[in-house]
């Protein structure tokens, strides 16, 4: 069963079609996530923090959930990992690293700064839906998340 109220989940990654894709798994799931995006690590630790367009917390909710490529262009997912889990205010959004690479350094490396999952990207559709339903599954609807900070 679904939750009741969607989640917002922040996807950071540069390429359009990999963006597009996991949206259409999304809807194909019938998840109840809402998702938007960023290009890069900067414009992710711009809206998590509600800097610049993003100023308006109407416009950049609070993620439940962030799906964090590894390699983007101005900063990369490494360095925009570190830096939300180094701040008390972001560090309990679970992060899910969605990447390309399946390089034991970058998994290893990922974990160690945090990352709450490390995924390799799926290269067909069918396997990226079923990837998208067993995180939607553990992430939406089983698990608990930090949707606010604690007063």
């Amino acid at each position: 069963m679904a939750r009741a109220l969607a989640v917002t989940i922040l996807m950071a990654d540069d390429d359009v079609d990999d963006r597009d894709l996991t949206r259409d798994a999304l809807r194909k799931n019938q998840l109840n996530g809402e998702l938007r995006w960023v290009e890069d690590g900067e414009e992710l630790l711009d809206y998590l923090n509600h800097r610049g367009r993003y100023s308006d917390p109407k416009v950049s909710p609070r993620p439940g959930l962030i799906l964090l490529d590894l390699n983007m262009p101005r900063m990369d997912g490494r360095e925009a990992l570190r830096e939300i889990k180094a701040d008390p205010e972001l560090r309990r959004i679970p992060i899910i690293v969605l990447s390309t690479s399946s390089a034991d350094e970058d998994v290893v490396r990922s974990y160690d700064l945090g990352a709450n999952c490390f995924i390799t990207k799926p290269v067909t559709f069918e396997r990226l839906v079923e990837v998208v339903k067993v995180l939607g599954e553990y992430w939406l609807q089983t698990a608990t998340l930090p949707l606010a900070s604690p007063t």
